[in-house]
């Protein structure tokens, strides 16, 4: 098949989704398909750059995210390349300006379009305008306007079918995890963490995540002075960048933790496995999450997972040599005490026959096959309701 991915966001951009599609990407690729992406420039791209099967299209910054892009160009550019590519079918990933093109393209080129829906927008109208312009009816009727007449749908998570569902989403949805590259988080250890940090000897807790208020990083610092009272060493690592960086660093100043957290900024995708390697916990207090692709991330490097409980989360961390869920701040400082003082329990970890199998579950080739499977059946839906549509107007 020739794949059209329509996309606002995609590397260099860090992102869960940049990253879930370049894995569905390298999958699909290994298959024998053929993949081209449609997304916006990027500042760290240079416009002469040469990107195979990559074509980007004039944007600007994205309202409130300043580091997300937004096309303003490329409707007929796109259309006059799709068709030359011959696509197959055309697979949306944003519900703003690529996907909007990435439809349009799709219903000039007589071609099935399928959607991935990767964010909770709830979770996000604080951002224009202080949440005093949009409001939940407003994302449910968005929602509703772009997912008509799909092909199909993927929801990353049991949490994304019920909220489509509860906006009245008609198209066919289908849950389908976003995988990771197993062997990418589980192999050789590149930069030893621990050393570079000065922290060989000391109890590591991790939180990989853009620092956006919604992910509730703020609680994880308010945190550990309980858990400094219990194990005066442990040192939380705060890999990310995003706008809520700056308060973030004034609290831990203000509560007198300087030496217990520290700030890594933004890493590349290459570099994440190694702070996963060197950690003893990931840990988590977002509630903002579709699917939580650093916490499948930090199983599959052996890592424990203490996350903020959900139906989710709960599904996913089902066993305690697995990780543990919390809801209440002193629920998550017991979670993390638990396996800071139990080693048998992360020793036995890699052995775990439920760890494998929950690896297999969401891995990239899994994860590959069943996109292939949803487009296979996005064409049979959508000759079939063509040939009717033919029928009815002979």
């Amino acid at each position: 098949m020739n794949i059209g991915i329509f996309t606002d966001t995609y590397f260099p951009q860090v992102s869960g989704v940049a990253t879930s599609i370049e894995t569905l990407k390298n999958q699909l690729e290994t298959q024998g398909h053929q993949v081209y992406i449609f997304t916006t420039t990027d500042p760290h791209v240079k416009k002469d750059a040469f990107e195979k099967n990559i074509f980007r299209f004039s944007s600007i910054p994205f309202i409130s995210f300043t580091d997300r892009r937004i096309a303003f160009r490329g409707m007929f550019q796109a259309y006059q390349i799709a068709k030359k590519l011959n696509l197959d079918i055309v697979h949306t990933q944003t519900e703003f300006s690529m996907g909007v093109i990435g439809k349009v393209v799709a219903r000039f080129l007589s071609i099935p379009c399928v959607h991935t829906y990767h964010t909770m927008y709830e979770d996000y109208l604080h951002y224009v305008a202080n949440g005093r312009l949009l409001k939940p009816v407003h994302v449910k009727e968005a929602t509703l306007a772009f997912c008509h007449n799909m092909s199909g749908v993927v929801a990353p998570s049991n949490r994304v079918l019920e909220t489509l569902k509860r906006y009245g989403v008609k198209s066919p949805i289908s849950i389908i995890p976003t995988g990771i590259n197993i062997n990418k988080f589980n192999g050789k250890v590149l930069n030893d963490v621990r050393n570079e940090l000065n922290l060989l000897d000391k109890p590591i807790l991790l939180s990989v995540s853009r620092l956006a208020y919604e992910k509730n990083i703020h609680e994880l610092i308010n945190a550990m002075p309980k858990i400094i009272a219990k194990m005066s060493d442990t040192t939380l690592i705060i890999v990310g960048d995003g706008p809520a960086k700056e308060s973030l660093q004034t609290q831990v100043r203000e509560m007198h933790l300087t030496k217990n957290v520290i700030f890594v900024g933004e890493i590349s995708n290459d570099e994440v496995s190694d702070y996963y390697h060197a950690a003893d916990i990931f840990v988590s207090t977002s509630n903002s999450e579709s699917q939580g692709l650093t916490y499948i991330e930090a199983m599959a490097s052996g890592t424990k997972v203490v996350v903020s409980k959900s139906e989710y989360t709960d599904s996913l961390l089902d066993d305690k040599s697995l990780g543990i869920t919390f809801e209440t701040e002193d629920e998550y400082v017991d979670d993390v005490m638990y396996y800071l003082s139990d080693v048998n329990q992360i020793n036995e970890y890699h052995d775990n026959h439920l760890l494998k199998q929950k690896l297999n579950e969401i891995s990239a080739e899994t994860f590959g096959e069943k996109i292939v499977q949803f487009y296979r059946n996005a064409q049979i839906k959508y000759e079939s309701k063509s040939s009717k549509s033919s029928e009815l107007s002979n």
